[in-house]
């Protein structure tokens, strides 16, 4: 009986001899058994110290075993505890009636203990195989999360792995898109702190900016080194060619969305190639959208690009410093950019210098810009 000393059994009734009867009988075999001469006191004991098993009487004054069984089973932390109805009621209603209530079994007063000792044995281990079953469902589920988890890595670091490889055409430092990842997830926590835009940023759209975001420029492995690297300022004809760059990352995504239906990491990553160049004006591309037709992770894409952009030392232009870079950010709310992810970058500006990457080498200033 060593695996039985743990093992607590319940038993709630208003007799006294039967409480003496069936503590004896069941320490006799090993339990330990508790002892409640009412309902409303095995109520509260039972949510301080839940029992392994019930053993409840039906006619009880203050509350009887019906009631005291009900309030069992609505409390979570009783719930599972099974129950046997010892009861002298012996008519067919009250037996449907403790079923109804939540009970496993119901024994007949006066009873055999050598029924009683086997129905507890039997409903003991019946709850030792639940616990074991939802144990085991538990680690099959931990590990299967844990799968997928190791699934979706993969997934995001080739992801990533080709966000890198279109970048490093165009991009000397190799730090853009870490750069911008971090500085689109840390604006859109930060409107979902201190803006209106709260009730549209989760905790899930925050997961998939920040992942999403490296995709903003896919595009560009299809546009000509000629005119990716070109030194100088774009002819009209060559920066018609270069704002389809958004179209070829967004149709790109947009096949592969085809594929997995209702994904909103590949549904955010398509509003954010295609639509990061639009501006609140609406005098963006390609589709020259406005305001808030322009999806919300491409307006906080748009700061993130713009900002490193002008930070950064490109075929163009030399670096500018952080104050003529926050500047041009600030003069553009309201016309590029929606104000208030540009009131979310203000604030974040003291974090900027934090951002893995961010120790431009150059702090020259260069009055010609093209982002």
């Amino acid at each position: 009986m060593d695996d039985m000393q743990k093992i607590t059994v319940m038993v709630v009734d208003d007799t006294p001899a039967n409480l003496k009867l069936l503590e004896e009988m069941l320490s006799g075999e090993g339990y330990r058994a508790i002892m409640f001469p009412s309902g409303i006191m095995a109520l509260k004991a039972a949510v301080r110290n839940p029992p392994d098993l019930i053993l409840l009487d039906i006619m009880m004054p203050e509350m009887d075993g019906f009631e005291t069984c009900r309030r069992l089973k609505e409390d979570p932390a009783t719930q599972e505890i099974p129950v046997i109805f010892l009861s002298a009621l012996n008519d067919t209603e009250s037996k449907v009636k403790a079923f109804a209530m939540g009970g496993v079994d119901y024994v007949t007063k006066p009873f055999q203990f050598s029924e009683v000792r086997t129905r507890v044995e039997t409903h003991i281990s019946l709850r030792r195989s639940q616990i074991q079953l939802k144990r085991q469902n538990q680690h099959l589920e931990e590990m299967i999360q844990e799968k997928v988890r190791e699934i979706s890595d993969s997934q995001l670091a080739t992801i990533f792995a080709v966000s890198k490889l279109a970048e490093s055409r165009d991009d000397e430092t190799g730090w853009h898109i870490e750069r911008t990842r971090i500085f689109c997830r840390d604006l859109a926590q930060k409107l979902a702190d201190t803006s209106s835009y709260a009730v549209d940023i989760s905790p899930a759209f925050i997961e998939n900016v920040y992942h999403a975001s490296p995709l903003h420029d896919i595009g560009k492995v299809g546009i000509t080194d000629n005119i990716l690297l070109k030194p100088g300022r774009l002819t009209a004809e060559e920066f018609e060619i270069m704002k389809t760059h958004t179209l070829i990352g967004a149709s790109t995504l947009q096949t592969v969305y085809q594929k997995y239906l209702g994904n909103a990491f590949l549904s955010m990553g398509i509003d954010i190639a295609l639509s990061h160049h639009e501006k609140w004006d609406g005098g963006g591309y390609p589709d020259g959208l406005a305001g808030e037709q322009i999806p919300l992770s491409a307006r906080i894409m748009a700061i993130a690009d713009v900002y490193d952009a002008l930070r950064s030392k490109r075929p163009y232009k030399e670096p500018f410093s952080h104050e003529k870079s926050s500047a041009i950010i600030r003069e553009g709310a309201g016309r590029h950019f929606d104000p208030l992810v540009v009131e979310a970058f203000i604030s974040l500006e003291p974090e900027l210098a934090d951002i893995p990457g961010s120790a431009w080498l150059k702090e020259e200033e260069e009055e010609d810009v093209c982002v």
